[in-house]
């Protein structure tokens, strides 16, 4: 069993609410990167979603549209980012780990070349924002052959016909994009949010985490009942983006993520 489901339908049993932090590989250093995905575990992660630094990061807001540049200029490129994650598999074999990034990268190395490497790297996922559910079917199956799941999103704009296409196809969990805007925006509205997210839920088979707007302990809380989890990447990219050093970003990172945690599991229902 994929190491996502192991760890979501452990959460479910022991009805605790996932945690998934996401951070830019490269980002505030590339020496930064593999302590800071340890330190989010030790603080509570229960899978981490790793960002492949773009070009061109359409779904992202500035915060992390600035961190994919700075990780650019410092050559984490695709290989590198498998590069880190296997780094990280040396002394953890058990958290989950997400790629979350757009096609281009993929498409240049080529969709089964890279499914072998991300898997032999030790990723368990992938979420490609730019990829739509109509033009998933080849990508998923390059995926699934090399033993990795294709995370599918949906927003307060995807159309039944699209949700029921997701629904039958989804892998791992459903990235909810709490509204229409970039990551990091503001203007959360709880309560629709989760009268959308219980419509998502009642439709697909896997959890539904709830990602963009997460930027705190409290909206992380007032969340988690409408939903099996909370994503949080603008505001812990922002606290952690001018740590003078590996180490400090590790602590920044497990200062970020601790209240949080604190606040999910408050609500354990």
């Amino acid at each position: 069993m994929n190491r996502i489901d192991q760890k979501l339908q452990s959460l479910k049993k022991s009805r605790r609410p996932a945690l998934v932090p996401f951070v830019t590989a490269g980002d505030p250093s590339l020496a930064a990167t593999v302590p800071v995905l340890h330190a989010l575990v030790a603080a509570g992660a229960d899978v981490l979603e790793l960002g492949v630094p773009f070009s061109d990061p359409m779904a992202d807001g500035p915060v992390i549209q600035r961190s994919s540049e700075r990780a650019i200029a410092r050559g984490a490129g695709l290989r590198r980012v498998l590069a880190m994650v296997a780094e990280f598999r040396r002394d953890d074999a058990d958290t989950p780990v997400v790629l979350m990034g757009y096609l281009n990268p993929v498409e240049i190395i080529g969709v089964e070349a890279f499914a072998r490497a991300a898997a032999d790297a030790g990723v368990d996922g992938v979420l490609l924002v730019d990829l739509p559910a109509e033009e998933a079917g080849p990508t998923r199956v390059a995926l699934n052959a090399a033993g990795l799941q294709l995370v599918p999103l949906v927003a307060p704009t995807t159309s039944d016909a699209r949700l029921a296409q997701v629904a039958r196809d989804a892998q791992g969990y459903v990235y909810y994009v709490s509204f229409a805007g970039v990551t990091g925006a503001a203007g959360l509205d709880v309560a629709a949010v989760g009268a959308r997210v219980a419509s998502v839920r009642a439709q697909v088979r896997v959890p539904v985490l709830v990602g963009f707007g997460i930027r705190d302990a409290a909206s992380a809380a007032a969340l988690a009942p409408q939903a099996d989890g909370v994503v949080v990447g603008s505001a812990l990219v922002a606290a952690i983006a001018e740590a003078a050093g590996a180490e400090e970003a590790a602590q920044r990172a497990a200062a970020f993520l601790r209240p949080l945690r604190e606040a999910l599991d408050a609500t354990r229902r």
